[in-house]
């Protein structure tokens, strides 16, 4: 996690307040917004590395672009994990009120 501290925007987003306490949280429903979230931020990320050179000594080569995805992904990943960007919490508060009209 210290090497997301890089990203200002996880700086911030960390000092955010989770739409409910951790204990009363749907499971379910908070991973599918945490994951929902993650795939959103990696999807960012993605845009970000497109442009990326390879024209560093140890770049290029058939596996960097697949192995540079897999980085990406692990970057949504943690950053949704040490609080994201807010979506996460939006999306769960929506998740509950489609439960809650459905029933």
């Amino acid at each position: 996690m210290e090497a997301l501290t890089a990203f200002p925007a996880l700086q911030y987003a960390s000092a955010a307040k989770p739409a409910a306490a951790h204990g009363t949280r749907d499971a379910r429903a908070w991973e599918a917004a945490r994951d929902f979230e993650a795939q959103f931020v990696s999807t960012l990320f993605q845009s970000m590395f497109e442009n990326t050179g390879e024209d560093n000594p140890f770049g290029g080569g058939p596996g960097e672009k697949m192995f540079q995805s897999l980085l990406v992904d692990q970057y949504g990943r943690e950053t949704a994990k040490a609080g994201g960007i807010g979506i996460a919490d939006q999306i769960y508060r929506e998740i509950l009120k489609l439960q809650e009209a459905s029933q």
